[in-house]
C-alpha cells in the first residue's frame, strides 16, 4: 500500500523544493526574520530546526554537513558565531510562524518566520511596508496630506 509523505510540494519538482527551502532558509538566517506565505514557512522550519541542531555542535563536519545544503559562506559563518551562540542553550523550538493577512492578488495565506531570540515585538506590518495612500499618486489622502504639509 502507498504511504503519503508528511511534506509539502509546494507545486514544484524536487530540485526546485529543495532550491526554494534553501533560499529561504539562508535568508531567514541573514535576516532572522522574513515574509512567506504560510506552507513554506511551515515547509522552512523544518529545515531551519534541523540546521540549528547540528549547528549546536560546533565540529568542522557539523559545518561541512550544514553548507552541503546552504552553500553560503556568510550565512554558515553567521549561524555558527551568533546564532548559536544566543539560541545554542535552548532545546529546539528556534523559529517562530506569525500568520498575516492574506496576500492581495491571490488571497495566499501569508505568514512571518523569524528566530525566536532575535524577534522584537511582533508588527502587524513588517518595515518597508506603506499604505496604499503613499503608494499612489494622485490619490485623495496623498493630495490631502501634502496640502496640510504645505500649509
Amino acid at each position: 500500500m502507498r504511504k503519503v509523505k508528511p511534506a509539502r510540494k509546494l507545486g514544484r519538482t524536487a530540485a526546485h523544493r529543495k532550491a526554494t527551502l534553501a533560499n529561504l532558509t539562508t535568508q531567514l538566517l541573514v535576516y532572522k526574520r522574513i515574509e512567506t506565505t504560510e506552507a513554506k514557512a511551515k515547509e522552512t522550519r523544518k529545515v531551519v530546526e534541523k540546521i540549528i541542531t547540528k549547528a549546536r555542535k560546533g565540529t568542522v563536519h557539523a559545518q561541512r554537513e550544514i553548507f552541503k545544503s546552504i552553500r553560503d559562506k556568510e550565512a554558515v559563518k553567521m549561524l555558527f558565531e551568533d546564532i548559536v551562540s544566543k539560541i545554542g542553550d535552548r532545546n529546539g523550538g528556534y523559529t517562530r510562524i506569525i500568520k498575516l493577512a492574506p496576500r492581495f492578488g491571490d488571497a495566499a495565506k501569508m505568514a512571518v518566520i523569524e528566530l525566536v531570540d532575535y524577534a522584537e515585538a511582533p508588527s502587524k506590518q513588517l518595515p518597508g511596508k506603506q499604505d496604499r495612500a503613499k503608494r499612489v499618486k494622485g490619490s485623495k489622502k496623498t493630495e490631502v496630506v501634502a496640502a496640510a504639509a504645505g500649509e
